[in-house]
């Protein structure tokens, strides 16, 4: 291999990582994994193929989500849980982005319809690799534990209420796209035409739930997912459900999807589509990250977020070419396979190569499940995917982080999914701001055997006579840096003020701009005051700030120190050296 194959090789490697979410691999999962793949498989096919219809698409594209999408994923994405299919948040953002195009004749359920929602997957794919190449896998990190529980909990709840119609039997209610995101007003608009419940329908749910609950609880060795899908289609055909008001998928076209670029689609229809594809590409960023940090925290594991966007990006470009609609990372299946004690992404590929047999010799029986199948069976990953004990453990540790996760968990009910992630990473963003607004501030005191203590700042608080060690709790930046300096001047003041003050920053690791100008004015304040300022224990990536802030200039390189104790220490020199006869 010549040098330039190798440095772009090396190159590609930097932004490519495959089998992350499989190896290492240990013999004894297998089982658990094949089994968990295929209970995916029967609780997810009729799962997804519900999502065409909020996709606008033909119903053999949600099974193709969950083929070559999913296989991408497994074997390019990083975590090793998270699960890509068809998704109702996306699908609805897609339909509505399209609808909204006010092209003349462009239908749902048409063939230009599913080149305008590949090409939408093949866009959001673009902004995908963007992000990995820009590495953006960061803004993962701004959704706390606290608004993970609450997205978390939040989509539980309204999986479960948008599922309460089809388990009745009652006809979705007419709502425009945007508003399938809005599980209170479906669930309220479903209750509206209650009267319209199918009992026979409600029959099948109620023994759905009942195999569900049963096989869950006490013969957990057999997924009781499986054989709901599996006895439901059996009885469906036997007792011919359809006669009796119960309504099924009816038939479903074979064969594997087509694969090459969406047809008839032109760079000016990719243009028309950036923003929709832009609108998808945040939501399939955060919730995917959401889901795939949320069962990182939950096994201890670590995933990486760059190669997450890859994995991704790789399984979005898969379904812009292989005839269906945008993926992302589904909390409800991954949820599903989890449920079914899965280990690796290999539950995943086995689930793409059941999809596989199904597309090519199965879709006849298919056509005999009851749609209240789906309905009950995601009603109940619904109900599992509530963290009631995580939110009781927030209540009683930190309430006002509670209030954070019942926001998170209540947007996404009232409103929608994507609002939920926006605001869930806001409101993590505004409680690490609050923290380093008001961090643990202290003077640092010793007793006579020489045993620290901290004590709250306040005027008068000092060390010892005439000396106060100060230690600022976090980075001094814009929000925080008039706290510090009200802070030192307050210690600074009363009827006997100290003659030196020791800012210990063992806890500063970063000052930035606003800060490094209100620490070069609280200098010169304190030096106005008589008061000498010194500053220890820095780290030496602060100390450079410093330098060019000018703060080192106006404080005196003298009164630097490596730790508070060499402070100390040179305060007692000076002080004796001002007590010497004669001084």
């Amino acid at each position: 291999m010549s040098t330039s194959a190798r440095t772009a090789a090396s190159g590609l490697r930097r932004y490519v990582s495959v089998l992350g979410g499989i190896a290492p691999y240990q013999r004894s999962w297998l089982t658990k994994d094949v089994v968990a793949g295929i209970t995916l498989a029967a609780l997810a096919i009729p799962e997804v193929m519900g999502y065409t219809k909020i996709a606008g698409t033909p119903v053999i594209t949600g099974l193709y989500t969950i083929l070559i999408p999913i296989t991408a994923y497994a074997l390019f994405g990083s975590s090793r849980h998270l699960v890509v299919g068809g998704d109702s948040a996306t699908a609805a953002i897609m339909f509505a982005g399209i609808a909204g195009l006010g092209i003349s004749g462009l239908q749902p359920n048409t063939p230009e319809w599913v080149a305008f929602a590949g090409l939408s997957a093949l866009l959001a794919g673009a902004f995908l690799f963007v992000a990995r190449v820009a590495r953006l896998g960061f803004l993962a990190n701004f959704l706390s534990r606290t608004v993970l529980v609450g997205f978390l909990t939040g989509v539980g709840i309204q999986v479960a209420m948008g599922q309460v119609g089809g388990m009745l039997g009652i006809a979705p209610p007419n709502v425009s796209a945007g508003a399938f995101s809005g599980g209170v007003r479906t669930l309220g608009l479903t209750l509206w035409h209650i009267a319209d419940a199918s009992w026979s329908t409600t029959l099948v749910s109620a023994t759905v739930l009942a195999i569900l609950i049963v096989f869950g609880r006490w013969v957990k060795q057999i997924p009781g997912g499986l054989v709901a899908v599996a006895g439901m289609i059996a009885a469906s055909w036997i007792f011919d459900f359809s006669k009796h008001g119960v309504s099924v998928l009816g038939p479903v076209p074979s064969g594997l999807p087509h694969l090459g670029l969406p047809q008839g689609m032109t760079w000016h229809d990719a243009s028309i589509l950036l923003p929709m594809a832009a609108s998808l590409f945040i939501v399939i960023l955060a919730q995917s990250a959401a889901t795939s940090r949320a069962y990182a925290v939950k096994y201890g594991e670590r995933f990486n977020e760059n190669t997450d966007l890859v994995g991704l990006g790789v399984a979005n470009l898969a379904a812009g070419l292989s005839s269906t609609f945008v993926v992302n990372g589904s909390p409800t299946k991954t949820e599903m396979v989890d449920e079914a004690k899965s280990h690796t992404q290999v539950a995943q590929l086995t689930t793409a190569a059941v999809v596989a047999v199904v597309l090519l010799f199965l879709t006849k029986p298919l056509q005999y499940l009851p749609n209240a199948v789906l309905s009950s069976v995601v009603f109940l990953i619904g109900l599992k995917l509530i963290d009631v004990r995580g939110m009781r453990e927030i209540l009683r540790l930190r309430k006002d982080e509670f209030v954070v996760a019942s926001v998170t968990a209540l947007v996404v009910v009232v409103i929608g999914v994507e609002q939920g992630i926006i605001l869930a990473i806001i409101l993590s963003l505004v409680l690490h701001v609050r923290r380093h607004y008001a961090p643990v501030d202290v003077v640092l005191t010793w007793d006579d055997h020489g045993h620290a203590a901290a004590r709250a700042p306040s005027p008068g608080v000092v060390s010892e006579p005439g000396l106060v060690v100060y230690r600022f709790g976090a980075g001094i930046f814009f929000a925080n840096a008039q706290r510090l300096s009200d802070e030192v001047l307050a210690l600074a003041s009363g009827d006997s003020p100290p003659r030196w003050i020791i800012l210990d920053g063992s806890s500063i690791d970063d000052v930035d701009f606003t800060g490094g100008r209100t620490l070069g004015e609280l200098a010169g304040q304190l030096q106005r005051r008589g008061v000498v300022l010194g500053m220890a224990d820095l780290r030496d990536s602060v100390r450079r700030e410093l330098d060019r802030y000018g703060v080192t200039a106006k404080v005196g390189e003298a009164r630097f120190f490596a730790t508070a104790g060499a402070a100390v220490d040179a305060f007692h020199s000076e002080d004796r050296k001002d007590h010497q006869p004669g001084q």
